[in-house]
Order: structure tokens, then sequence, then C-alpha cells
């Protein structure tokens, strides 16, 4: 256990390191409102782990190795490829019904979710 958890913090490290990075590329790059710097991220973390998951699954690559790509690396530099390959599993295996309600509840929910910490705080102080 100890072990897992030391290769996801090593992960975690360099995901985050390349989560900074990108941001701070694009934010020279692009002087806008629009978040161009997550988006990117976001997009490139699902293309990422879906090409791994895929690579992956002809290609032998130890657990540890696993773990720390997906849950540390990717799971640091955006949790959106996580969500994204959720939906993907769920399509696959036919549950569309799990993952529109997934989707739409994820989103939804998370952006009131933030509205109603944003508000908390205020009142909190």
């Amino acid at each position: 256990m100890i072990f897992k958890l030391l290769v996801v913090a090593f992960g975690g490290s360099i995901g985050a390191v390349l989560r900074f990075l990108m941001y701070e590329w694009i934010e020279k790059l692009h002087h806008s409102d629009f978040p161009w710097a997550t988006i990117t991220v976001n997009l490139l973390g699902s293309l990422a782990i879906g090409f791994l998951w895929g690579y992956f699954s002809r290609n032998y690559v130890s657990p540890a190795v696993r773990v720390m790509i997906f849950i540390g690396i990717l799971g640091s530099f955006t949790t959106f490829s996580t969500f994204a390959f959720d939906n993907f599993s769920l399509l696959k295996d036919g549950h569309i019904t799990l993952m529109t309600v997934y989707i739409l509840v994820s989103n939804i929910l998370a952006v009131f979710l933030c509205i109603g910490g944003y508000q908390l705080a205020k009142v909190v102080g």
C-alpha cells in the first residue's frame, strides 16, 4: 500500500507540474476571458487517457506504472480525463441513460456547488 501511495504521489507531482507549465504557456499565448488553459489540459488529458488505455490493453504495462500514469499523472493533470473515460466505459457497455445522467449531474451539480461554496465563503467570512 505504501508503495502505491508513493507511486501516485510521484505521478501526481509530475502531472501538477505539467499542468502548471501548460497554464503558464497558454496564458502567454492567449489573453482572453475564455479558459483556454483549462480546456486544453482537459482535452489533452482525455486524449491521453483514451490513447494509453487502448495501448495498455494490447501491451503489458505493470500495474504500478498504470497507477502512476492514470491516477497520479493524469489525475493531477486533469480529473476531466477520468470523467471522459468513465463516460466512454458507460457508453461502451451500453449504459447510455447512466452516461447521460452522469454527464448532466456531474456538470450541472458541480457548477451549482461551486456557486454555493463561493456564497458560503462570503457568509462565513
